[in-house]
């Protein structure tokens, strides 16, 4: 089993400054004024997550692809907690690449690689697109 380490050190108000254990900092700030919140870093966690699967999948395939974007759009339940209850993620791609190529990647990274999809779906519906820029 494979452990990871965050911490999180309160500045002021709800400003924290999360460290993880790769030593790498970002601010987070639960409203929101001068950081991150923490849902929105599980958000582009999420984008992080299944980019980096789709990217690496595709030049194991040699596929030549130019650019890769994953943006997420999520609902959230109405009362607390007000977790994730539907992610819509679109992936715009760009380069000569096989949509088929393309569509196996998303397909491998959201059933079998992308740990945060995974927990995400737990508790919301997640959904995407696929377009190709070139």
């Amino acid at each position: 089993m494979k452990e990871i380490t965050a911490r999180a050190n309160w500045m002021e108000k709800h400003r924290f400054t999360a460290i993880a254990g790769s030593g790498h900092s970002i601010v987070v700030d639960g409203d929101s004024e001068t950081g991150n919140s923490p849902v929105e870093l599980v958000l582009a966690g999420l984008c992080g997550c299944t980019g980096y699967d789709v990217a690496s999948i595709l030049r194991k395939k040699r596929e030549p692809f130019t650019s890769l974007e994953v943006s997420a759009r999520a609902e959230r339940a109405a009362e607390p907690p007000t977790v994730f209850t539907a992610i819509r993620l679109v992936y715009r791609v760009g380069g000569k690449v096989s949509h088929k190529a393309v569509e196996d990647a998303v397909r491998l990274s959201e059933q079998r690689y992308c740990s945060v999809s995974a927990m995400l779906q737990k508790s919301a519906r997640i959904t995407y697109e696929i377009e190709y820029t070139d």
